[in-house]
């Protein structure tokens, strides 16, 4: 019987052996409504690059006969026009490594629209745009002091930091392909050659684009973190939070657009109150249509243009009606109203109890010439911008988003604290007419 039972395991093992198969990617050949060239890149990235094509083929696109090169293809004239791949070398065909919105527009023109209107399409532009809208202190920063001066570091914490999350500005090298200072980045403002700004696999990441994906909170995760803006742990500091780590896993995100409503869900992910349709509301890509306040700025105020390189682009009064239609769904008038009131009382105190007082201080420092011509390394202007930029953004926004230790410990505790530590500084100085060493 033994012997029986061996001669079976062996002879069951070597039948799947012999018929064992890789990746069905791997082999994936392409037989329906798709041009002989998508046929081709789809037939030949299968071979190379299985995880993309297990993407695609699992995709809306996939289901539609979108291939590679619908997306990828470009015209002979484009500044991003290519023929690097393989495939496509000596024949009539074109294409680029990078897909830009542009191209997404063509088929999804409302939302490269409402993008091209919102805040994040300012997130490259306002660090890397040499024409003034900039933040010069953040090319300094970058450059100078994280760099260290040093001219082969000059772009290394640009390019493993900040352009991941605000995006690259995107170059090109001689050969057509993307350099390593500019690519790849999954920043949401990039700019390109041809023009456009935006990068929409950031939420809907490729090469499966995933509108369930978009809508759950690791998708904005992976930027709005950290000591400046800790976003998804302000959530999962909420009551929403709360409910949607308790049960989340076993809620309905594959509705189409503009029917994913309370019942699929039980409580708000970040694109429920501020990007998805509900109620009364329609679908927007423009992440600032909603919103009140600036709560990033070194001084909160009242959104009120709309350029969306303006850090105040927006109409927040309109924008917080918008929101409280969101609440409306789930929340009394009664509730919203007041947790408005109290998230409005929460910014007024950051304004005029701590950034103003602290900005008079620097002012007078500044006229008196106390502080050092190198920011990172004076202490007063440290504090300061932590103050702001860590402390205060964590006040301002725990507040806003229902996150009690987020407006409070991490928040205004630490806020006052900064203050206080500003207040020593200042009257050493102004009493002694020195900078400390």
């Amino acid at each position: 019987m033994l012997r029986l039972l061996l001669v079976m395991a062996f002879t069951v093992g070597s039948f799947s052996s012999a018929f064992a198969m890789e990746s069905d990617v791997r082999t994936l050949k392409v037989e329906r409504g798709l041009t002989a060239e998508g046929k081709t890149c789809i037939e030949c990235h299968a071979q190379k690059q299985p995880g993309i094509v297990s993407d695609w083929k699992n995709s809306r696109h996939g289901h539609v006969n979108v291939s590679c090169i619908d997306c990828h293809g470009v015209d002979k004239g484009s500044p991003m026009a290519s023929q690097s791949c393989p495939g496509v070398k000596g024949t009539d065909v074109y294409m680029s490594v990078v897909v830009t919105p542009k191209t997404c527009g063509r088929c999804h023109a409302s939302e490269v629209d409402q993008f091209s209107k919102s805040g994040h399409a300012r997130a490259s532009i306002q660090y890397h745009s040499p024409d003034g809208r900039n933040f010069k202190g953040m090319t300094s920063l970058i450059a100078t002091h994280e760099g260290q001066g040093i001219e082969k570091f000059k772009s290394t914490s640009d390019m493993s930091g900040c352009m991941q999350c605000h995006g690259s500005e995107l170059k090109l090298g001689a050969d057509g392909r993307p350099t390593k200072e500019t690519w790849p980045a999954a920043g949401v403002g990039t700019t390109y050659p041809d023009g456009s700004v935006g990068n929409c696999t950031v939420c809907h990441t490729r090469h499966k684009f995933s509108i369930a994906e978009a809508r759950k909170p690791a998708a904005c995760a992976s930027c709005h973190l950290g000591p400046d803006h800790p976003d998804i742990e302000i959530f999962n500091n909420s009551k929403h939070g709360h409910i949607y780590n308790s049960e989340g896993s076993t809620w309905n995100y594959a509705s189409a657009p503009d029917a994913w409503e309370p019942g699929d869900y039980r409580a708000p992910t970040c694109t429920v109150c501020h990007i998805s349709g509900i109620g009364a509301l329609e679908t927007t890509h423009n992440i600032s249509e909603r919103l009140k306040w600036n709560l990033w700025l070194p001084k909160s105020l009242v959104r009120n243009s709309s350029d969306p390189l303006n850090p105040l682009t927006g109409e927040g009064i309109e924008g917080r009606e918008k929101m409280k239609s969101v609440c409306s769904n789930c929340h009394s008038t009664l509730h919203a109203d007041n947790f408005f009131e109290q998230a409005d009382a929460n910014v007024e105190l950051y304004n005029e109890g701590y950034w103003e007082p602290a900005l008079a201080m620097k002012t007078e420092l500044a006229e008196k010439k106390l502080l050092k011509a190198n920011p990172w390394d004076d202490e007063f202007q440290k504090i300061l911008y932590h103050l702001w930029h860590h402390e205060g953004r964590r006040m301002r926004q725990g507040g806003a988003m229902g996150a009690p230790d987020y407006a409070h410990w991490h928040g205004v505790f630490e806020v006052q604290q900064d203050l206080y530590k500003l207040k020593s500084i200042f009257e050493k100085r102004l009493k002694t007419g020195k900078i400390e060493e």
